[in-house]
């Protein structure tokens, strides 16, 4: 089977080769014969009933400096393709947004991976209020005494932007902290949207496990562990990845949440777990495909286009 690809992705050349799951999963597309379309999000429009992109045919190779080429620049109907990727970054803004109302309209006859219907609806700190008895204490507030009064119950809390990403404006506040009303003034005076709030666990220290999904199913995860002096694990601010098995609690929690997933088109999707807990559910652009390659020696980006080229063929 070879498929007409497209990548909706941010700009490939400052990417990291050993690190980036985009790259992997076009890398493992390329050499399964399936033929490559890169743009960025700014290049996706709706013309008089027509999807498009204005984007290059796209080769890649594991060269450090060297990673990519690209053909002709063209404008390409959507629709002509097999399967697009939406894989750009968060911010989960109203940028991103339109982009999955754009895409809607060539799903499923383009299998577009994530469902970008689901993708909309089911942002990572919101899709996680659903199984409340898997995640520690949590509110989704933007009022300043009801976000008091969570931390008075509760202690030790984080505090971050309800659509952020990558451990920017992560704030771990201590019971006694007494800057809740300035962070609060700081993200209120962004933008209208409300802030998310939870239990402090103290097993982040030993790790944030980031748990691979494909299809519902998982197939492996990482640990990662946060930098000296820091409370944040993600891998952009200094986290540390690390091999890690699977918990009898981590089955539990995909066990619940998988199903889900494959039902509403969800085929790549990154979990965090901090001890028992589950506090996200990445499906907009989640990573982590490489590390867990090297630390386990499977292929996660066969298992990824195994799922894709399955529901293409059904």
């Amino acid at each position: 089977m070879s498929l007409k690809i497209a990548f909706q992705m941010d700009p490939i050349g400052p990417i990291n080769i050993d690190a980036d799951s985009t790259f992997r999963i076009a890398e493992e597309a390329q050499a399964r014969g399936h033929s490559l379309f890169y743009y960025t999000p700014d290049k996706l429009a709706y013309d008089q009933g027509r999807v498009t992109a204005r984007g290059w045919p796209l080769t890649v190779q594991r060269v450090k400096g060297d990673h990519f080429r690209l053909g002709e620049e063209t404008v390409v109907a959507l629709a002509d393709f097999d399967v697009v990727w939406l894989r750009q970054d968060p911010p989960f803004d109203m940028g991103y947004i339109t982009t999955t109302h754009i895409l809607d309209m060539i799903h499923p006859g383009t299998l577009v991976v994530n469902d970008p219907f689901w993708v909309r609806n089911y942002p990572e700190k919101l899709l996680v209020l659903k199984f409340p008895d898997l995640t520690p204490p949590t509110m989704i507030a933007r009022d300043l005494a009801t976000l008091k009064a969570f931390r008075h119950e509760h202690g030790d809390v984080i505090l971050k932007p309800l659509y952020g990403n990558g451990g920017a404006g992560v704030f771990k506040l201590a019971h006694a902290d007494s800057n809740l009303a300035s962070l609060h003034e700081l993200f209120v005076g962004i933008n209208r949207e409300p802030l998310i709030i939870q239990k402090f666990l103290p097993a982040v220290s030993k790790g944030d496990k980031r748990v691979i999904l494909i299809d519902g199913e998982a197939v492996g995860a990482i640990n990662r562990v946060p930098a000296e002096g820091e409370t944040r694990s993600n891998m952009h601010v200094g986290g540390r990845p690390e091999k890690v098995d699977l918990t009898d609690r981590d089955r539990e929690i995909c066990a619940r949440i998988g199903p889900l997933l494959r039902e509403k088109g969800q085929i790549f999707v990154g979990i965090d777990v901090i001890g028992d807990w589950l506090t996200e559910i990445n499906v907009t652009s989640p990573t982590g495909i490489q590390e867990l390659e090297r630390f386990d020696g499977v292929n996660i980006g066969a298992k990824i286009w195994e799922a894709i080229e399955g529901r293409r063929a059904a």
